[in-house]
């Protein structure tokens, strides 16, 4: 029994990591997109970027991780602006803008791996609390 509880302090923990880890990485990531693919004018898209909070329950198993920054860089990574005419996905001609994806195909990828990430973990958890539950089952005689 002492054993199960360690193993699941230690996944809880796992998890706790992974997702500090998840939020730190994606502000590295998106800085250094936006610096790699000239998103810089006036460096506060740069500057914006920062991780609210990050917020998990006891378990670690419901998760909420919150990033920030100007909405402007959602239009430079779609590629829009205000000489781009409406209804227009920013390629049409006579449009100075380019796209430029700093942040949509970085995040969309990790998103897939932290959720990968937390079914795994939460997989191996469960199956450790059902073998558990079998075992003192057989211990006490009761199948």
């Amino acid at each position: 029994m002492a054993h199960a509880l360690n193993s699941d302090k230690q996944a809880v923990e796992e998890r706790r990591k992974y997702v500090t880890a998840f939020n730190d990485t994606m502000i590295k990531i998106w800085k250094e997109q936006i610096t790699l693919l000239g998103v810089i004018d006036t460096g506060q898209l740069l500057n914006s970027v920062v991780a609210l909070s990050t917020k998990m329950d006891a378990k670690a198993a419901e998760v909420t991780v919150s990033e920030a920054f100007l909405e402007y860089g959602l239009w430079q990574d779609y590629g829009t602006g205000r000489e781009t005419p409406r209804g227009h996905s920013g390629l049409a001609k006579g449009t100075r803008r380019k796209r430029r994806r700093w942040f949509s195909r970085k995040y969309f990828a990790s998103v897939f791996n932290i959720r990968d990430f937390m079914a795994e973990s939460l997989g191996r958890e469960f199956c450790g609390v059902v073998s558990n539950a079998f075992d003192r089952k057989r211990l006490t005689g009761r199948i």
